[in-house]
């Protein structure tokens, strides 16, 4: 008996929402602007795989270095420039 008079009926019915919503956006992804890429897509092969996390690994490494020559300019080089600048 306590369990008819509880809100189980409001959160079920919540919940049957989200998920009904969460189904039409998968749904809308078959037929959507990006059905194509997807039906393209694939798993890329070992050396393409390689390809990508060397060149990101590059990425990775010229950024860290540009930042940590503006790093050592900021605290070696030119501090005066730097403290003014941020003042």
């Amino acid at each position: 008996m306590a369990i008819e008079s509880s809100n189980a009926g409001v959160i079920e019915d919540t919940v049957q929402s989200w998920q009904n919503d969460i189904e039409g956006r998968v749904r809308s992804l078959q037929t959507g602007p990006y059905a194509r890429i997807l039906k393209m897509a694939r798993k890329p092969s070992k050396q393409e795989f390689r390809q990508t996390v060397i060149v990101c690994g590059i990425g990775m490494f010229i950024l860290g270095a540009i930042g940590f020559v503006m790093l050592w300019l900021m605290d070696s080089a030119f501090p005066s420039f730097f403290n003014w600048l941020t003042e």
